[in-house]
């Protein structure tokens, strides 16, 4: 085995076990609710309080702050290119900034890779990242409510958490959770 081959196999192998150490036994973090016809999967508590403010530097190297987002939608989404599960979302996310480009809702990806844009930067390209991508790290993730990743948040226009999503999330969900954010 190559060597670049045995370092993506310990990457997998790494990422899915923080993937399944995210959930609990029953396949539920702690801020789940049960919802009729099975776990909440997707979707964490309603209304979190106040997001926390973030200043970021996207793959550029410019900065980026949460108050230039104000008044608007904004799905945070946390990953790290060692995530196997993380690559599943991108197409979600793609076609969720294409859908609601120009209606107040802005996709934006936030790498925890600790090795930053070097490594995001041709990853994002190569895997056909639409939407902007900045670099942060685990202790902002967790601010945000995500004990493993993928996880992401929405944050309504008033900059409150409107809800937490940890795992994979369906697009018909993802945007479910949007339409209840704008009140529609």
């Amino acid at each position: 085995m190559r060597r670049s081959e045995y370092d993506w196999a310990i990457r997998c192998l790494a990422g899915l076990a923080l993937a399944l150490s995210a959930c609990s036994g029953n396949g539920e973090t702690a801020a789940h609710a049960e919802t009729p016809g099975g776990p909440a999967a997707a979707v964490a508590s309603d209304d979190q309080g106040a997001a926390p403010a973030w200043e970021l530097p996207d793959l550029e190297g410019n900065a980026v702050r949460s108050d230039s987002l104000a008044g608007k939608i904004v799905v945070m989404d946390f990953w790290a290119t060692w995530c196997p599960p993380c690559l599943f979302q991108i197409p979600i996310l793609n076609a969720i900034q294409a859908k609601h480009q120009g209606d107040g809702v802005v996709v934006i990806g936030v790498a925890v890779d600790a090795e930053g844009a070097e490594v995001v930067k041709p990853f994002a390209k190569e895997n056909g990242i639409e939407y902007r991508i900045l670099i942060g790290d685990e202790g902002l993730a967790r601010k945000f409510g995500a004990p493993g990743f993928p996880a992401l948040a929405i944050v309504g226009r008033e900059g409150r958490i409107d809800s937490t999503h940890v795992g994979l999330i369906e697009e018909a969900d993802l945007d479910a959770a949007i339409a209840k954010v704008k009140g529609s």
